[in-house]
C-alpha cells in the first residue's frame, strides 16, 4: 500500500459538483492500493499515519499528533499511486489492485482510521473526483508499506 499524506489546513472532495467529503485541519490521504496488500498492510500503516507527529508546537517543531490538534482525515481512492512510467508516454496501471480485492482494503484502512478515534471522510470509491486542499506548511509524506 502506498500513501500521500498531506497536512491539510482544508481539504474537500467532489463527485459531480457535490461535496461528498471535507475536512479542516487534518490530513488529506491519497491511498493506493496493488494487488499483493492485505488487510493486515493496511492496519499497518492506518496506524503509523495516525500516528505521526508532524505539526507543530508553541517551537516550530513537529511535535503534535492528529490527536493533539483535533484533526480529522478525508481518505480518497488513488490507484494512480502504483503507475508504471518506465516505457512509453502512458502509464500502465498493473500493479493497481483490481476493485474486487481494493475496494474492502479501502474501506478497512479507513475503518481502522475510524477505530483509532478520528473523524473521516471519504470520497467515492472508483469515482471521478474534484479533490481541493489547502497544503498547510508545506508538508506532504509518501509512505509506502514495503519500507515501513
Amino acid at each position: 500500500m502506498r500513501a500521500v499524506v498531506t497536512r491539510v489546513s482544508h481539504a474537500s472532495v467532489q463527485i459531480e459538483g457535490e461535496t461528498v467529503g471535507q475536512i479542516d485541519t487534518g490530513f488529506l490521504i491519497l491511498l493506493g492500493i496493488t494487488h499483493e496488500d492485505t488487510e493486515r498492510e493496511g492496519n499497518r500503516l492506518a496506524d503509523k499515519i495516525v500516528s505521526l507527529r508532524i505539526f507543530e508546537d508553541e517551537s516550530g517543531k513537529f511535535n503534535r499528533s492528529l490527536q493533539d490538534v483535533n484533526g480529522k482525515i478525508l481518505v480518497v481512492s488513488q490507484f494512480t499511486l502504483y503507475g508504471n512510467c518506465k516505457k512509453g508516454r502512458r502509464p500502465e496501471f498493473l500493479s493497481a489492485a483490481r476493485p474486487e480485492t481494493a475496494i474492502p482494503l479501502y474501506e478497512a484502512f479507513v475503518a481502522r482510521c475510524r477505530e483509532a478515534g478520528f473523524s473521516v471522510e471519504t470520497g467515492q470509491f472508483g469515482a471521478h473526483m474534484q479533490v481541493e486542499s489547502v497544503n498547510d506548511g508545506p508538508v506532504t509524506l509518501i509512505l509506502d508499506t514495503d519500507a515501513l
